[in-house]
């Protein structure tokens, strides 16, 4: 596989340094991509940094996933507004594990092979360093005049920012450029790799290698993300899409790839997922000629969900989608966690009671009219139920004597309430 033409026609090229294509075919290269760890979870907006690194392994390169224990305690001014909160070692230390065991469902780190993944941590050669060691052995390399025409400096000092440029973040590009030196010396890596914003610090990398060793490295950058509507990509209401199933449960992962626009879709198939060009192509044309079936999103969605989650959470992540659409079944609704439950039934009316109500038993009818209201009238509820209108927990009631007790609780706290075929309640146990 060529690897620039891979990511060529996925739209993953924004920016590549003439000779980089040249260079990946002189056989196995290692490349790296940066990553921050201000959380113990990735968001999906790492996911492109993360698809690039897993297509230049699917080449028969060598990946290198770079976490930035000592850039994390700076922070860097690109495309930032403000400067950010900085870290201790140890929280460092934790989130850069949990990293790693998310990046290994992407990056083969066990191989045998040559090409076999690889973590660092800059924090790992940067902590030795003293000051004055770091500002005469790196810093009189690269001029002030050089770092101060990168875009990302100049915006803060343009007064775009109330906040300005402190020391600390103007001398983050000369760090980030260090670590490209020093993979270059210690790991032969010739290419670094990033969103379009980093392209500034990465070229201060390129060109430290040049003047401290007289040698040779690259640049590739992608595209930042944008949504066709001008949102935000990976942003919802509550915050970033995060891969950590306890930040964001498997159900609200796929629902947000399925709900994604058919230009999105479209898009996104080819960045997020390892679908061939062709199986691609054959996918766009259906869906144009059917986007109410929307197999786009669908196919997007199984992908993207599997290759995070695993196939067992896609696919309970499908059969909790269906409870809203009247297919799911009880067995699907007692197996759900509480997070799952209330997402799938997040807007629907809620009526609260008392365990107590329950603990002996209460008779339907009145728990749907006079413990909850959900009916305005005992005549209705009877009426709805009898004509077979009413289900608990997906299970139809007919039997205008059954007994509710607390074995009907969800999670030990709920129980759902379905009038009609859409038409939902949640009560709660309180």
């Amino acid at each position: 596989m060529n690897f620039v033409e891979e990511l060529t026609w996925r739209g993953m090229i924004y920016d590549i340094m003439p000779g980089t294509e040249e260079m990946l075919k002189e056989g196995m290269a290692s490349a790296y991509v940066g990553i921050d760890p201000t959380a113990d979870s990735l968001h999906i907006g790492h996911l492109v940094g993360v698809m690039m690194l897993k297509h230049f392994q699917e080449a028969g390169h060598r990946p290198i996933v770079l976490v930035g224990g000592a850039t994390g305690m700076i922070g860097d001014p690109s495309m930032k507004n403000a400067e950010r909160n900085l870290l201790d070692e140890n929280t460092l230390r934790h989130n850069q594990e949990c990293i790693k065991q998310q990046l290994s469902r992407f990056l083969d780190f066990d191989t045998k092979d040559a090409n076999r993944a690889e973590m660092v941590n800059n924090y790992d050669w940067m902590k030795d360093f003293s000051f004055l060691d770091f500002i005469r052995d790196v810093g009189k390399h690269i001029t002030v005049n050089y770092m101060m025409a990168k875009d990302s400096v100049k915006k803060r000092l343009s007064g775009e920012s109330r906040e300005g440029l402190s020391f600390t973040e103007f001398t983050y590009q000369l760090v980030q450029g260090y670590d490209f030196y020093h993979l270059y010396k210690e790991k032969n890596c010739r290419l670094q790799m990033g969103g379009s914003d980093q392209w500034g610090n990465i070229t201060t990398g390129t060109e430290m290698i040049r003047r401290m060793a007289g040698g040779e490295a690259f640049a590739l950058t992608c595209p930042l993300i944008t949504k066709a509507d001008g949102g935000k990509f990976g942003k919802t209401e509550n915050g970033n899409v995060w891969l950590d199933p306890e930040r964001t449960s498997p159900y609200q992962f796929y629902q947000f790839w399925l709900n994604t626009s058919d230009q999105d879709a479209e898009k996104y198939i080819k960045i997020f997922t390892l679908t061939e060009k062709e199986e691609v192509e054959t996918l766009v044309a259906e869906h144009q000629q059917a986007p109410h079936l929307r197999l786009l999103q669908k196919r997007l969605a199984e992908e993207v969900t599997v290759m995070v989650h695993g196939r067992e959470a896609y696919d309970f992540a499908v059969e909790a989608s269906q409870i809203l659409f009247g297919k799911g079944a009880t067995e699907t609704l007692r197996k759900m966690d509480e997070k799952t439950l209330l997402s799938v039934f997040e807007g629907v009316p809620v009526y609260e009671i008392t365990k107590a109500t329950l603990s002996s038993g209460i008779n339907v009818i009145d728990l749907l009219s006079d413990a909850t209201a959900i009916f305005p009238s005992k005549g209705e509820a009877r009426r709805t139920l009898t004509g077979g209108g009413v289900s608990l927990n997906k299970e139809k009631m007919t039997a205008t004597d059954a007994l509710v007790d607390t074995s009907a609780l969800l999670n030990d706290k709920y129980i759902l309430v379905q009038k009609g075929k859409k038409n939902y309640s949640l009560i709660i146990a309180l």
